[in-house]
């Protein structure tokens, strides 16, 4: 009697790479093909920083997601591409105004081409997202990613707002963070299940699951702006301090330090710079705020995972899996 073979399942996001390669590899030829323009400076600029490395984890998400919930069609290639013009739109962006000279181990584009340059790219990149999206001919996808973009946006304003907030608590911050980061990732993995045609509940689901990876990433994105090296970071150690960025392990450290030193950071965190990094780092330490962050963001993981029980076991439900914990530990 002939058995089914047991269904292999990936285990590492080398497997998790490999599993979708061919997604991917199509992703990539479309964004080629698209990225072209008539003007010089548009291909030099988007093509500088779409190729700039990044495991372009969102467009993943949904390439994993449209397969785990059962699509067989291609527009999930298009979507992709979509998602990432969206993402590195919000990169040009940011990049100028965080005044970030380092993104994913280059110098950023706004150091090379100037502010001006950069953000009319990240338009461009906006706008042919919007192209594309309208070619697929779906009013619910439109919809959900048009409100994806301005959360986006209101997040980018949010944070901005919160500069030198030294009482930003953590209601604030996932606000931030959820709005920012995270809101992508939720678009992306709730774009595969609406694909595919499933009920509201598994749609629902897999929103939740991007949602929360997306949170747990960036908690660990914070936390390593603490504890990395630079080069595993792609950026200079101390960036969100030196912004007067208030993230997670900042926030933890102030409930948990001295009135004194409670005093001392907040006059780091107003006068911005990272001269102090090292002085910040000590009291993290005394604190275990940066452990203490790290449980959150693996907590949010676990939650990302059970969500995904709403939908039937595969190789890419197995992945999506993969990523939730690639999410809180790199070295997976």
């Amino acid at each position: 009697m002939n058995s089914t073979p047991a269904l292999a399942l990936p285990r590492t996001l080398d497997d998790v790479l490999a599993l979708s390669a061919a997604d991917r590899q199509a992703v990539d030829r479309l964004i080629r093909d698209r990225l072209q323009s008539d003007i010089a400076l548009v291909n030099q600029i988007s093509g500088y920083i779409i190729g700039g490395g990044g495991k372009r984890l969102r467009p993943l998400v949904h390439l994993l997601a449209a397969r785990a919930a059962g699509y067989r069609g291609q527009d999930h290639i298009q979507l992709a591409a979509v998602i990432e013009f969206i993402h590195t739109a919000t990169l040009l962006h940011d990049d100028v105004v965080d005044e970030s000279s380092r993104r994913r181990g280059k110098e950023t584009a706004h150091q090379i081409w100037g502010n001006a340059a950069s953000v009319l790219v990240g338009d461009f990149l906006y706008s042919r997202s919007f192209q594309l999206m309208v070619e697929l001919k779906r009013l619910e996808i439109m919809d959900i990613l048009a409100g994806t973009t301005n959360t986006i946006a209101e997040g980018e304003v949010l944070q901005l707002m919160q500069m030198g907030n030294a009482d930003l608590d953590t209601t604030d911050y996932f606000q931030v963070i959820s709005d920012k980061t995270a809101c992508l990732f939720a678009a992306s993995a709730r774009l595969g299940a609406v694909l595919a045609g499933r009920p509201a509940e598994d749609t629902k689901a897999l929103s939740n699951y991007g949602l929360m990876l997306g949170q747990a990433f960036q908690i660990v994105d914070d936390v390593l702006d603490y504890r990395a090296d630079n080069e595993t970071l792609g950026k200079s150690l101390g960036d969100d301090l030196a912004e007067g960025k208030v993230t997670l392990p900042l926030i933890l450290t102030m409930q948990r330090c001295t009135s004194k030193e409670r005093n001392r950071l907040r006059q780091m965190i107003s006068e911005g710079g990272s001269s102090l990094l090292s002085d910040v780092q000590s009291i993290m330490a005394q604190t275990g705020a940066l452990d203490l962050a790290l449980d959150q963001a693996r907590a949010l993981a676990e939650q990302a995972i059970d969500s995904l029980h709403a939908l039937p076991a595969s190789a890419e439900r197995s992945a999506l899996e993969i990523l939730a914990l690639y999410a809180v530990d790199r070295s997976l």
